[in-house]
């Protein structure tokens, strides 16, 4: 079974930058096409980005530009890298194991972590 967890949320000033991590259980790591979410409070849970197995990468309008997924395989790890941060960034960042169906929809990841806060104060 699949177990994720988040790590390098915090608090940090618009403008600033904050770098998450994800690290993944298992051996087949390399297969796995990974998610970030979050959601604020009193909001929907939020599609953030996603990385592929092979290596394609997707975003939401409104981080592109801002925000960059990556993975390291070898560490069993994914990095989403968050810039020029925003106070409507601050949101509990979550990462997720994609499974099939609208990338875009939290129902179509089967595997989730517990969270990490991030906040923007302005």
């Amino acid at each position: 079974q699949v177990q994720l967890v988040e790590s390098g949320g915090g608090l940090v000033q618009a403008g600033g930058s904050l770098r998450l991590s994800c690290a993944a259980s298992g051996r087949t790591f390399s297969t796995y096409n990974m998610g970030w979410f979050r959601q604020a409070p009193g909001k929907e849970r939020e599609f953030v980005a996603l990385i592929l197995s092979g290596g394609g990468t997707y975003y939401a309008d409104s981080v592109k530009g801002r925000f960059t997924i990556s993975r390291d395989n070898a560490k069993n790890t994914v990095y989403l890298q968050m810039n020029t941060l925003k106070p409507e960034d601050t949101a509990v960042y979550y990462c997720a194991v994609y499974a099939l169906g609208d990338y875009r929809r939290p129902n179509s990841y089967n595997h989730w972590g517990q969270g990490t806060q991030v906040t923007v104060s302005s």
